[in-house]
């Protein structure tokens, strides 16, 4: 895979759980070669990627996948918003019409689906 290639992916809702599906996006956004940085509510490690508590101040970001419920979104975001990604993934559960409409108005693309369905499919 080339660097052109390698979409760093911040995982929103991340965990050190390996049951949820936060962490598999993790462990397979790795697998794939696509640099990761996890944001969640518990300090821990995800496949070997440590847990941030809070928003990180990288500015880039290309991919946002969201992993938790549009409440809890809320709280994000002005600092997903101010990291302007390419683009944010909203994974079954997490769809949230407001951030929605905020990302298009800026020119971020968005997209409903699943980030694991969208790695094994190739369309990443």
């Amino acid at each position: 895979m080339s660097d052109a290639s390698k979409i760093k992916t911040l995982v929103l809702g991340a965990t050190a759980n390996p049951g949820r599906y936060a962490f598999l996006a993790v462990s397979r956004l790795l697998a794939h070669g696509h640099p990761v940085v996890a944001v969640g509510r518990r300090a821990g490690e995800a496949a070997g990627v440590p847990i941030l508590n809070a928003f990180p101040s990288d500015k880039d970001i290309h991919t946002v996948t969201m992993y938790l419920n549009a409440a809890n979104q809320k709280m994000y975001h002005d600092q997903i918003l101010a990291a302007k990604p390419k683009r944010i993934i909203f994974n079954p559960g997490a769809e949230n019409p407001v951030l929605k409409n905020l990302a298009l108005s800026m020119g971020i693309a968005v997209e409903e689906g699943c980030t694991l369905v969208m790695l094994s499919t190739g369309s990443y």
